[in-house]
């Protein structure tokens, strides 16, 4: 089973993501994995995006999709993949098709969670993270045992400027105008396309998303 996670900022692909992979015993892709560990690695690709992320530009969409094809490519057969909010945009989706499609796999389910912009703002607003170990807390759902400081390391959270109101506001504008347009482009014959409401539990999201794959609890 090939599946697409999408969903705005904040809704909790990440979380959900992760739990589905390791239940299901599935590939997680994500694309900025790939790059950082790439880049780590000295990969030839990952040299190659660095030189674009090193020089503050966006990398192309072909390179990213080369990355994917590499790491799909490296699969055992029959392996289950979860493509963690990739493709972001149509232009991304129409060359990750066809690239499946050279590989003989395809996209057979797409999982959107939702939920509206006021809860949004208000979860990754409240995000702190632990500079030293990267766990990350949440003011109002998940604060840590001391308020700021991390649990693990006793380091000060910081809150990070791309987790601000106004600019929570500007990432959400983005995915509605360039990622929501992949809903229609898969919602004719190239996959099932299911809803789920983000803004419920983590088990009961979880829950809901198997339960729409047919995965069962």
């Amino acid at each position: 089973m090939h599946v697409i996670l999408l969903g705005p900022p904040g809704v909790g692909k990440g979380t959900q993501g992760v739990l589905l992979a390791d239940a299901m015993g599935w590939q997680r892709i994500v694309t900025g994995d790939l790059l950082r560990a790439a880049k780590s690695a000295g990969a030839p690709l990952g040299q190659e995006a660095d030189r674009y992320m090193s020089a503050g530009e966006l990398v192309p969409d072909q390179l990213i999709i080369d990355m994917v094809k590499e790491e799909l490519a490296a699969l055992p057969a029959g392996t289950g993949v979860l493509f963690d909010g990739f493709p972001r945009t149509e232009a991304q989706a129409s060359a990750f098709s066809m690239m499946l499609q050279a590989l003989g796999r395809a996209i057979s389910h797409v999982v959107v969670l939702d939920a509206e912009d006021d809860v949004l703002t208000d979860r990754i607003s409240g995000r702190r993270s632990c500079p030293t170990c990267g766990s990350v807390y949440n003011v109002a759902l998940a604060p840590p045992r001391r308020e700021g400081v991390c649990d693990n390391e006793g380091t000060p959270l910081v809150h990070r400027l791309d987790d601000s109101a106004e600019t929570v506001q500007n990432r959400l504008s983005v995915y509605r105008r360039e990622t929501e347009p992949l809903i229609a482009y898969y919602g004719g014959s190239k996959a099932s396309v299911h809803y789920v409401r983000g803004d419920q539990e983590v088990g009961e999201v979880q829950a809901e998303v198997r339960s729409v794959l047919g995965l069962g609890a």
